[in-house]
């Protein structure tokens, strides 16, 4: 973004309230840079750096500010930009203050170039969206801390009414990577705003806790729904909360979901003018998923592609752990993200133990397997959860699930288990591997040596001896023990 105007048009003043409403702080503390130059904030969407190039003699002078650099991963505001025009590039916003009649009103002019007249219409579908359900110009917008999805969440505040809006544009089909279907397809991912309102209501039929729905704009992909509040599961540990605590609040609620089984969901999805039907986990899904580690992982580690006969050993040490998996008759809902980024901790609720947990982000739910969830669950990817705790509520879903079903076989369910987890770890591999290639996102990589532990623990189940010889042979204890480098 750049900021033009003249000495005292208000070009701080602009900057600085733009950059207090980012970082969600009306009070924040927010120097001009004039003397440093450049100022970083870490906003809940993105790194906002403000840069004055008032200072600048020589547009040589700016070259060692690195703003392209910058602009790649992040936002860049500038004051004073005509002091380096030719670093401005032309994917940008320009911002013009004018005076208005003296006083304190000024006129501000916006001119969008490039990828900026997108996103300037976005904002005003948006605008549009909200003042058509009843949110006025007055309300507080706050924007919410993202994580891997192309989703975005902000906070809608007016007065004692608080309600978030979900901002997740169309997205094209990426290229088709096997049978003429893009990646997306073939693992069933939820391709609108239409898959979460139709989720979240089959959750709801069953007593759990969702984020009710205010409005919806399924072609523009625009909704409103209800705030759970801000006891985020991993925030919380942060401030500490009781991990454990909070985790065996989860697994009821897990208990509780067993209660959506593939009949009543079928009964579900035939309902006259169902829009989204959760659709089946099949063996495409489970396939296309476990191949992010080669395709992906594996070029991060070693700097090549795997080798086709490296490739062909991975499918077959994997095709009789999944048609053992295909086999298993067991079928519920599975929310397929059940993890501490989408799980609110709401202590304060009355009732049931599984209506003190709730639930965000279940829009790729799925018919599948109950213990993918409680393996999503108890191998947390972004948080620790150690072995003792792991077991304790393993135990705990099952006593819960047994006292339910007579017919309940543990030693089945063991064995999806810790074949479901080291399936899901092996996907983790390769989508935080892609995070970085693909969308520039390193900070995941760190999470990379916590996932190897809980897939070595998955993988010594006896019954994936021959799958684990297959990590063993290829990943050694020093490649699984450290992060790789961005």
């Amino acid at each position: 973004m750049a900021l033009h105007g003249d000495l005292g048009a208000g070009k701080t003043t602009f900057a600085r309230a733009l950059i207090r409403a980012m970082l969600g702080d009306d009070e924040a503390e927010v120097p001009s840079p004039t003397f440093a130059l450049v100022q970083t904030y870490e906003t809940p969407r993105l790194r906002l750096t403000h840069i004055d190039l008032y200072r600048l003699s020589d547009e040589n002078e700016a070259l060692e500010l690195g703003i392209a650099d910058l602009a790649e991963n992040g936002a860049v505001l500038i004051e004073w930009p005509e002091r380096a025009p030719s670093l401005l590039g032309g994917d940008r916003l320009d911002i013009t203050l004018t005076e208005s009649g003296g006083g304190d009103l000024r006129d501000v002019a916006v001119e969008a170039r490039g990828t900026w007249e997108a996103r300037l219409a976005r904002l005003r579908d948006i605008s549009e969206f909200l003042s058509a359900h009843g949110v006025p110009e007055t309300a507080t917008v706050s924007y919410l801390q993202g994580d891997a999805s192309p989703r975005a969440y902000a906070r809608t505040v007016r007065g004692a009414q608080s309600l978030i809006l979900m901002d997740w544009p169309p997205q094209p089909d990426g290229p088709p990577i096997k049978g003429g279907l893009p990646y997306s397809r073939i693992a069933h991912l939820a391709e609108g705003t239409a898959a979460f309102e139709s989720v979240g209501l089959l959750l709801a039929s069953a007593g759990l806790v969702t984020p009710a729905i205010h409005a919806a704009d399924h072609a523009r992909g625009l909704m409103l729904i209800g705030d759970l509040g801000d006891r985020v599961f991993g925030v919380e540990v942060g401030k500490g909360t009781d991990l454990e605590t909070m985790w065996a609040a989860a697994t009821d609620t897990l208990v509780a979901t067993r209660a959506l089984d593939a009949k009543r969901i079928r009964d579900w999805n035939a309902a006259e003018g169902r829009a989204s039907p959760v659709q089946t986990y099949d063996r495409g899904a489970y396939e296309i998923e476990t191949t992010l580690l080669p395709d992906w992982y594996w070029p991060l580690v070693f700097g090549a592609p795997i080798a086709d006969d490296v490739r062909r050993a991975f499918d077959a040490a994997w095709a009789p752990v999944l048609d053992r998996l295909m086999a298993d008759p067991n079928r519920t809902i599975v929310l397929r993200d059940y993890h501490s980024p989408n799980l609110l901790y709401m202590p304060e609720r009355d009732g049931a133990a599984h209506n003190t947990v709730g639930i965000i982000d279940f829009q790729d739910a799925l018919i599948g397997h109950p213990a993918f969830d409680l393996v999503s669950l108890l191998q947390d990817a972004r948080l620790e959860v150690a072995p003792d705790i792991e077991g304790r509520l393993y135990d705990r879903y099952v006593t819960a699930v047994q006292a339910r079903h007579a017919n309940f076989d543990e030693a089945a369910f063991r064995y999806a288990y810790a074949a479901l987890g080291a399936q899901r770890n092996t996907k983790i591999l390769g989508i935080f591997a892609r995070l970085w290639k693909r969308d520039g996102k390193p900070h995941y990589l760190r999470h990379i040596p916590r996932i190897w532990r809980y897939l070595e623990r998955d993988l010594a189940h006896p019954d994936l001896a021959d799958l684990a010889r297959w990590y063993d042979r290829h990943f050694s204890g020093e490649i699984r023990a450290k992060a790789p480098l961005p």
